[in-house]
């Protein structure tokens, strides 16, 4: 029976996998034009699942040639005759050992040349074969070199792809000029922009050896219906009772479609909640097995959230701007030549949205959360709510009421902060404390309470200056907190309305509203009130 798979190459013959055949008909179409490409993603995204399932795609009409550049030592770029003779080595072993279309003669002329090479061969004598395979070759050839990135610092790399550049340029002013039909490279980095010096006579000038490279905008997220698909094949198999529509509404919404994330919290449902948490697997496949495979994934050790956190601690003014984003609601304008964000966007932690950048998924920004929350300034909460988190849990329920109320009380100080200032003074504090102090205390305090049992994430929609709906996951139940400013009763009129309709979303009847209010007249506390059917918890401090 088929599994799921976080690891290595996926195959629709062995693994639960989400159908990528559009996916293969846009790529397939840049293949027909003579395309020469970079497909560059994050790690786990999918790239080398794609290039076998492309390869598998293309098969009919062309001869592809597939290659792997971790399959090479260090030594193969360090000087033309070492790169020729271990390029060519390189194709001998495609045939050999997966089959790649290489044909006897030319297999012998490159077997010869990898073995026999004389010292002082060029970059130009491995060029002057590849003509001559692609002129007698019965199919147009396509190229792809996985894991090119591995290779990017290297001089003979460099000078590799400015050949085949201006084997492309040649192509392209002479169609009958024997050449790859297609070149894809992939890997983490984008090449694209690689500066190298093309000709030794050309010392001051510096020109991209890969600026002739297509633009790849293909989509390799995976989308709600491609998710649906993959989980409809695992319920003919299982028969779990799962509402497979939902499960995969919920798995984009905290994935955003990166592929190993997607198939990790599967995974986890599939086999490491049972029996451990539930009985069976139809009861894993619900949103209380939902919540605790997102715990394990966000608990286990995981190179793909290192990574993140490793690239914030290389770029601290970016790792502050992000902070400003999730705790303040700043926006970030997006600059698609700043380093830092070029960095994150290539590893696959933000993404463009609108022209602001956001964190890339809900699962990111959890981490990152945890990240800035574990250092936050205000440990005395932090201390306060790691002592007080058993009173707030009744048969398994939180008393999000009873949380709110604590926090206010422990905040009086901010009261007695405000003692002597006008009401003009006092407004003008306002926005500033929201900014810069009342969520980030808030979720301080919030986050010991439900740590190892719940999970907390905020709503892209209301993550501003003026509102944010903080939405908790704690033991297979929903509570929605809306963290605002005290802006007047009209103000507050509309935040009430705006929660009903989060509830409504949500399916939920009880919804929480905590408002930092400077206004001296103002009633502290947490009062209990009825709107449009629902019940509102309204806090006040």
């Amino acid at each position: 029976m088929k599994q799921f798979k976080t690891t290595g190459l996926c195959t629709p013959e062995k693994n639960y996998m989400v159908d990528i055949t559009d996916r293969l008909k846009q790529i397939r179409e840049m293949v027909d034009k003579g395309d020469y490409f970079t497909i560059n993603r994050a790690r786990q995204f999918g790239k080398t699942t794609t290039l076998a399932a492309l390869e598998s795609y293309l098969r009919n009409d062309y001869d592809v040639i597939s290659l792997d550049f971790q399959d090479i030592g260090d030594e193969v770029f360090s000087n033309e005759f070492e790169f020729v003779k271990g390029f060519s080595n390189m194709l001998c072993d495609a045939k050999d050992y997966m089959g790649a279309p290489l044909s006897d003669k030319f297999y012998d002329e490159f077997k010869e040349m990898g073995t026999k090479t004389p010292i002082g061969t060029k970059l130009n004598d491995l060029f002057r074969l590849f003509f001559k395979w692609c002129k007698e070759n019965e199919k147009p050839i396509i190229l792809i070199i996985d894991e090119v990135d591995s290779a990017s610092n290297n001089q003979v790399f460099l000078d590799f792809l400015a050949g085949l550049r201006s084997v492309y340029l040649k192509r392209e002013k002479r169609p009958d000029v024997p050449a790859f039909h297609s070149v894809i490279l992939a890997g983490v980095n984008d090449i694209k922009h690689l500066k190298a010096t093309i000709r030794p006579e050309e010392q001051s000038k510096v020109n991209s050896p890969w600026n002739i490279s297509a633009d790849f905008d293909i989509d390799m997220t995976l989308s709600t219906a491609g998710i649906k698909g993959m989980l409809d094949e695992y319920e003919a198999d299982h028969n779990t009772g799962m509402n497979t529509r939902q499960m995969a509404e919920r798995i984009y919404e905290y994935t955003h479609g990166y592929p190993f994330l997607v198939s990790r919290i599967c995974l986890i449902i599939d086999t490491k909640l049972v029996p451990d948490k539930f009985a069976t697997l139809s009861e894993a496949w619900t949103d209380l097995g939902f919540d605790e495979a997102i715990k394990i994934l966000l608990s286990e050790s995981n190179m793909l959230f290192e990574s993140l956190t490793g690239k914030l601690t290389n770029y601290p003014e970016l790792r502050e701007k992000l902070r400003g984003i999730l705790l303040r609601g700043d926006t970030l304008e997006y600059l698609p030549y700043d380093e830092a964000q070029q960095q994150l966007r290539m590893y696959g932690f933000i993404r463009n949205e609108h022209n602001t950048c956001v964190v890339f998924n809900k699962l990111f920004e959890i981490t990152l959360y945890k990240q800035f929350l574990g250092k936050s300034r205000y440990d005395e909460l932090k201390q306060l709510g790691t002592s007080e988190k058993s009173i707030f849990i009744e048969d398994g329920v939180l008393n999000v009421p009873k949380i709110m109320q604590h926090f206010i009380d422990s905040q009086r100080f901010i009261y007695d902060r405000l003692k002597g200032e006008t009401e003009e003074e006092a407004e003008k504090r306002t926005e500033k404390f929201l900014e810069n102090e009342g969520r980030e205390r808030f979720l301080t305090y919030l986050s010991p309470i439900i740590n190892g049992v719940g999970t907390y994430s905020i709503e892209e929609q209301t993550r501003d200056h003026k509102r944010m709906d903080i939405v908790i996951h704690y033991l297979g139940k929903r509570y929605i907190i809306e963290v605002k400013i005290w802006r007047g009763e009209r103000y507050n009129a509309d935040g009430e309305q705006q929660l009903i309709g989060y509830l409504d979303r949500f399916g939920l009847d009880v919804g929480y509203m905590l408002s930092f209010n400077f206004n001296k007249s103002k009633k502290i506390g947490v009062e209990r009130i009825s709107v449009g059917g629902k019940t509102l918890f309204e806090g006040t401090m």
